[in-house]
């Protein structure tokens, strides 16, 4: 389905998304590197950080490898000390190894995961420590560019869903209530997702 079918099928099944449809530009298709292993470190060192925190230690990373290339061996035989003194955390340092072994030991390759289905890749990904779902579910939509994916604990996704649809709930009953209104959007819900973004950096949701 083009886009212009899929911005009228979200128009019909939700008339609170068309301030988003009609005002905003069509998000645009995200090319997938297909580098699972580099998106998860590049994840986990930004973890609970600021923008420009999260491209400072992660340049410090990469600096710490020939050619800038972390491969899985290489970061395997860094010593804990050195992997700190990039700016991670001791806590950051455990996840980027577990990490590294499961790539080196080939669990993290494109075209195997690929096959996968959404449940799967999130079952099988979270499993590595330090990885939670809102991680994998940012790889399923911008490493493997799947179509319905709504990160349902995103701190941006909740507010601007609270804004637009005026919700007044809280806690689970909140979470609930945003999980029932994104299944009447499948199968575009990373369509979705991305409008809500936009739409709250655009400035028409504050924290």
């Amino acid at each position: 389905m083009n886009k212009e079918k899929i911005k009228q099928y979200l128009a019909e099944k939700d008339k609170k998304l068309l301030p988003l449809i009609t005002l905003l530009p069509y998000p645009v298709n995200h090319r997938s590197s297909k580098d699972v292993y580099g998106a998860l470190l590049y994840s986990i060192v930004s973890q609970q950080l600021s923008v420009k925190a999260v491209e400072t230690i992660h340049e410090r990373l990469l600096n710490l490898f020939d050619n800038n290339d972390p491969k899985p061996e290489a970061l395997l035989k860094m010593s804990f000390v050195n992997l700190q003194s990039a700016g991670l955390s001791k806590q950051k340092v455990s996840y980027v190894q577990a990490i590294a072994q499961i790539a080196y030991e080939g669990g993290l390759i494109y075209e195997k995961l690929s096959k996968k289905s959404d449940e799967e890749l999130i079952k099988h990904l979270t499993k590595i420590h330090g990885v939670g779902q809102w991680t994998v579910e940012m790889l399923l939509m911008f490493v493997f560019n799947r179509k319905n994916i709504f990160p349902v604990a995103d701190v941006g996704i909740q507010n601007t869903m609270r804004k637009l649809y005026g919700l007044e709930e809280e806690g689970r009953d909140f979470k609930k209530k945003l999980i029932l209104i994104a299944e009447q959007l499948q199968p575009y819900r990373t369509v979705v997702t991305r409008y809500l973004w936009a739409w709250k950096s655009k400035g028409y949701v504050k924290n």
